[in-house]
């Protein structure tokens, strides 16, 4: 019954992903809000409600693994995925016209996975209030570097595809939704994806305890990836309708914001810095984390492709990169 549960919650969080990235699109196009911002600021932290619910439960019943897991590994599927999905649409290099502007938030999500990186190494049980000191630094980063960030001009640095609505249903259907019809839908959307992803999460647990695996590996890989279904979806759904900027916003903002759910995680657990807690295999999902988003801001910077293998390359790397530290994961757990 587990498995027909898990089946049907996957299902929910798909088609409401599918129906909030289309209500996101519909904002970013009809508002002073541009592509980067609505995918950094809105799909990004909508997607990501259920890396909320699912962290929170795990330190609540003392599981900070699957907590810590299930974020790390949750931003290692998320690069997985926007590497998947370029490979996928390789014909079109949709990323060659990705704005300038994702740097800063990925040279965000890099900062605050290195300042992990060290936590977990270094495991400096200090805390304040009964808050790890590493997660005062972590959440401090995050509100600096993105007030950094919300006062920067956007900077396109490619040419934003133009889509005539007759091109794509979709997209004509999207063109006569009115701001107001969006915003509303966008709200339901996620409310519902909080409740899917929720109930996604608590049986995919439950699977993995049948199954036998560790907590770390539950959590950064089993676990992460379905709790990463929204991100996928939305991606997925943005880049059909040609607004790279809001698939790539999307995946970097969620990213940016898992490691603040890591700050996060730390208020609730009650046995000292969470960090210092867990195994010693997240080590590896952080490194794996630091150097595929190294890669994705190279992307970024790259303008031009002689060739399809030229082009492919980086993502190539990324999708490789993903299965090696899964690996490395499943072996150290």
């Amino acid at each position: 019954m587990v498995f027909v549960w898990f089946l049907l919650a996957a299902i929910v969080t798909v088609y409401a992903a599918i129906k909030l990235s289309t209500y996101a699109d519909v904002i970013s196009t009809k508002t002073a809000m541009g592509g980067m911002l609505v995918g950094t600021l809105l799909l990004a932290g909508a997607t990501s409600l259920p890396e909320v619910t699912t962290s929170l439960s795990a330190v609540v019943i003392d599981n900070p693994d699957i907590a810590i897991g299930n974020m790390l590994g949750s931003n290692l599927f998320n690069l997985f995925i926007i590497a998947g999905f370029d490979l996928f649409f390789r014909k079109k290099r949709l990323f060659l016209d990705a704005s300038n502007s994702h740097l800063h938030t990925a040279g965000l999500g890099l900062l605050l996975t290195v300042l992990t990186l060290v936590a977990l190494y270094l495991r400096i049980d200090t805390t304040f209030l009964g808050i790890g000191l590493d997660a005062f630094i972590i959440a401090a980063a995050y509100i600096i570097g993105m007030l950094i960030i919300s006062k920067l001009p956007e900077n396109s640095g490619g040419v934003e595809q133009a889509i005539a609505p007759e091109e794509d249903k979709e997209v004509a259907a999207s063109f006569s939704m009115s701001v107001k019809h969006a915003v509303v839908g966008f709200i339901i959307a996620a409310i519902v994806i909080m409740g899917a992803g929720t109930v996604l999460s608590i049986m995919g647990d439950e699977i993995a305890v049948v199954t036998g695996l560790g907590s770390s590996f539950v959590g950064s890989f089993l676990i992460a990836a379905t709790t990463s279904l929204p991100e996928a979806v939305a991606v997925f759904v943005a880049l059909r309708l040609k607004n790279v900027n809001l698939a790539l916003g999307s995946i970097l903002g969620s990213n940016i914001f898992n490691m603040l759910i890591i700050a996060g995680s730390d208020v609730f657990y009650r046995g000292g810095s969470i960090l210092s807690a867990v195994s010693d295999s997240h080590i590896f999902t952080a490194i794996g984390v630091t150097i595929l988003s190294i890669i994705v801001m190279f992307s970024v910077v790259k303008k031009k492709a002689s060739s399809t293998f030229t082009y492919i390359l980086p993502s190539l790397l990324i999708v490789i990169g993903y299965f090696v530290v899964s690996y490395l994961i499943f072996t150290g757990s």
